[in-house]
């Protein structure tokens, strides 16, 4: 046996995406980090030995302008490029690739760590190392670090080291939530086994094992929908376990799991019911995809009542959206639908008091593990929403290394560093200005070659019926002053249009009425009708205009999508869906769909000027929709080179450039195969720019960049250049009609 001491600033224990996410913010901040993780690849969950979607904020399309942002949004557009069919392998590249890329970190796989060296009493404990095994290498390796982070979903770092945590249902009086049970219990939720299939183009027989249930006898055909050909993640809901211990009782759990699915799959072949003659099973899971277990107890625990409430946390430093999603304890074997949902307006806060332990001094957490009641567990637990956490844990875990303090420490002293220092990453904030005082772009005037100002889309590319309610958002910057819709009617009628607020910046539903107006409309196609909707709020925000049906009318759908501007639904009957349970009621996202105008949204003109996208928005300090698009465009169409530009009295030496493009966060990308995007690349992306900086008399070219997919970019430049102008030349896109940065940022 070979024994091995490893020393690194931080140690991340665990890599799926939130200890991937933590490794890669830490190791980018400048420190040395030791990722461990025990298995031979990197995802946990997502990977392609278990092979579950990423889900996140966006809830599949539900909300709107939700998709994460930093290293999970590298991933998710990383991934689109280069894996847009969804090949489970290809992701195991592209999350791989994103550890390796990094410097800093020291990735040991298929090394489980199981022994914690940690001093103190119950109240205060500090860990000194961890100790892992190297399967198939005999190395035994002691990691030794000022911070460690636990990043294991199952919390066994932790544990081991003296944390306190909890498993299982709190009671509804402690946090007065709806959805806790009125008594404490240790259920949680279970673990799923997935499968593939595919067409062999040719007969497959299939005969089951011994072991394989007869699912006729057990309630499973009549109270869950079985498919010949779907897709693996489809079958979520092969779910059991959680009226066990999901840890200790894994390989029962399992196997239980496997017998259903080689039963499903004698059913699906052999009953005469499906058309599944060519079919074959070509994967099936060997690892049960836990969903819950320990969760620590920090300085804050996140309940229901925060999540719906989208409680604006001071500490805030990642946001989430996936609904409150809870199974019933028997899994598969309910008699009840597999799952029930209760969404919020939109994405919620997660505070960073809930991602460190509240008595062990150097460790945080990251992942399903944070600290948070089971109800709101049921919406943090998701990938996407995890790797954000994670993030944002490894960027506390960078400081607190740095600084050498504890993380509460950096709570108490040090938040708006690190909020700061999440910005800046571009990582997946809400609601938080850039307010960084070396940042020389927030003292600049800033100018462009063209501004988008008259906000419009009238290039029809079909009818859609007035049969439900529709709406269309719209940013109101500073005021609206009537709009006109482009309609067909089939008879003389009126139609009612009415304006809401949104409520919460982050928010996309009709909140509280603003003004209504009856419009007459007499019978003809392809007519443009005025609204004459006004408004003025206080501050910039966005306008949900609601058409009320109407069997007379159709609207035109656009035949391009325009940043800003979505269109909306209203459809009653999604409150309660076969394959995903029962929704809460009076859910507005659920109410008000998008689903159908994805980049085809309605017709209009607005009547007003709009100030929604001049060239100051690049440096208002928001890095993604909130309340406004919050970025600069061009006016659009001309076909020549486009500039954003920052000025300044006085000249400064500039060494690094940063720049956001617009990715257009409202289009929902998956790493694997729930829906496929049908574009490599977000079309909004600019494709080809140059930095230029002024220098004596004339423009000198400081970054050249060809054939850009990506959104965030930090030029470092080969030597400062001194200047009062900066400029960043944009020479083609990916498909836009206009030029779009969301944020430029300069350093000296």
């Amino acid at each position: 046996m070979k024994h091995e001491i490893v020393t690194s600033d931080i140690t991340v224990v665990g890599g799926g995406l939130a200890g991937v996410c933590a490794a890669v913010a830490a190791a980018r901040l400048g420190q040395t980090v030791s990722l461990v993780q025990n298995r031979p690849v990197l995802g946990g969950n997502a990977s392609s030995e278990i092979r579950v979607w990423v889900c996140g904020a966006t809830s599949h399309g539900v909300h709107r302008n939700a998709r994460e942002t930093g290293i999970m949004g590298e991933l998710f557009v990383e991934n689109q490029y280069r894996n847009i069919d969804g090949n489970p392998y290809i992701w195991d590249l592209v999350v791989l690739e994103k550890v390796k890329a990094e410097p800093n970190i020291t990735l040991f796989l298929n090394t489980d760590v199981h022994e914690v060296d940690a001093s103190g009493d119950d109240d205060h404990r500090t860990i000194q190392a961890v100790t892992g095994w190297m399967m198939g290498s005999e190395r035994r390796i002691r990691f030794e670090s000022r911070v460690f982070l636990d990043c294991t979903g199952d919390g066994l770092v932790g544990f081991l080291a003296g944390a306190k945590f909890r498993i299982g249902r709190e009671a509804q009086h402690e946090f007065n939530e709806e959805w806790a049970p009125l008594v404490p219990d240790d259920i949680t939720l279970g673990s799923t086994l997935l499968f593939y299939t595919k067409d062999a183009g040719r007969p497959v027989k299939y005969i089951a094992p011994s072991f394989a249930k007869d699912i006729t006898q057990t309630s499973i055909p009549m109270k869950r929908v079985i498919r010949s050909g779907d897709n693996g993640c489809a079958y979520w809901w092969i779910e059991w376990g959680g009226e066990h211990d999901t840890v200790h009782d894994n390989e029962r759990i399992r196997d239980e799991l496997s017998s259903v699915i080689y039963g499903i799959w004698d059913y699906i072949k052999n009953s005469g019911k499906f058309d599944s003659a060519n079919l074959t099973l070509e994967w099936i899971g060997s690892i049960p995809g836990k969903r819950e277990y320990r969760r620590f107890v920090g300085d804050y625990v996140l309940n229901q009542n925060d999540v719906i409430a989208q409680e604006l946390f001071e500490d805030r430093v990642a946001f989430g959206g996936w609904s409150i999603d809870l199974h019933p304890p028997q899994g598969m074997y309910a008699t009840a639908k597999g799952s029930k949902h209760m969404h919020m307006d939109g994405s919620y806060h997660i505070p960073f008091r809930s991602l460190y332990s509240t008595n062990v001094s150097n460790m945080l957490m990251g992942g399903r593990n944070i600290s948070a009641s089971h109800v709101a567990f049921g919406t943090t637990r998701v990938m996407a929403t995890c790797a954000v956490i994670g993030e944002a844990a490894g960027t506390g875990a960078a400081l607190c290394a740095a600084k050498g303090i504890s993380p509460r420490e950096l709570h108490s002293e040090h938040l708006s560093e690190l909020q700061q220092t999440l910005l800046r990453q571009d990582a997946s904030i809400l609601g938080v200005a850039n307010t960084d005082e070396a940042d020389l772009v927030r003292s600049a005037a800033l100018t462009a070659s063209s501004t988008l100002t008259e906000l419009a889309l009238e290039q029809s590319a079909g009818l859609y019926p007035l049969n439900t309610h529709v709406a269309l958002l719209v940013p109101v910057d500073p005021f609206i002053n009537g709009i006109a819709l482009f309609i067909d009617t089939t008879a003389a009628t009126e139609l009612t249009v009415e304006l809401w607020n949104t409520g919460k910046p982050q928010n996309y539903v009709p909140h509280a009425l603003v003004s209504s107006v009856v419009v007459p409309v007499s019978e003809g196609s392809e007519q443009w009708v005025t609204a004459a909707l006004q408004w003025e709020p206080e501050h910039a925000q966005n306008a949900f205009i609601i058409l009320k049906s109407n069997p007379s009318v159709s609207v035109h759908l656009s035949s391009r999508p325009q940043s800003g501007v979505l269109s909306f639904k209203h459809d009653a009957t999604s409150a309660d869906t076969v394959d995903f349970g029962d929704m809460h009621h009076h859910q507005p996202v659920i109410d008000w769909s998008p689903r159908g105008f994805l980049r085809k949204p309605i017709c209009f003109r607005l009547l007003s000027p709009t100030s929604a996208f001049t060239a100051e928005k690049a440096a208002d300090g928001h890095k993604r929709p909130y309340g406004s698009p919050h970025l600069w465009s061009s006016a659009g169409g001309s076909g020549a080179e486009e500039w954003l530009e920052a000025s300044w009295t006085e000249t400064h030496s500039i060494r690094e450039v940063h720049v956001t493009f617009n990715d257009d966060v409202n289009e929902d990308l998956i790493n694997l195969h729930h829906h496929r995007t049908e574009f490599e690349i977000i079309p909004e992306l600019v494709k080809d720019y140059q930095v230029q900086a002024w220098v004596g008399d004339s423009w000198t070219t400081v970054v050249e960049a060809t054939n850009n997919h990506t959104r965030h970019h930090v030029h470092v430049l080969d030597s400062a250049v001194s200047t009062n102008r900066l400029r960043v030349v944009v020479a083609s896109t990916n498909g836009s009609a206009h030029v779009e940065i969301v944020e430029l940022r300069c350093y000296r």
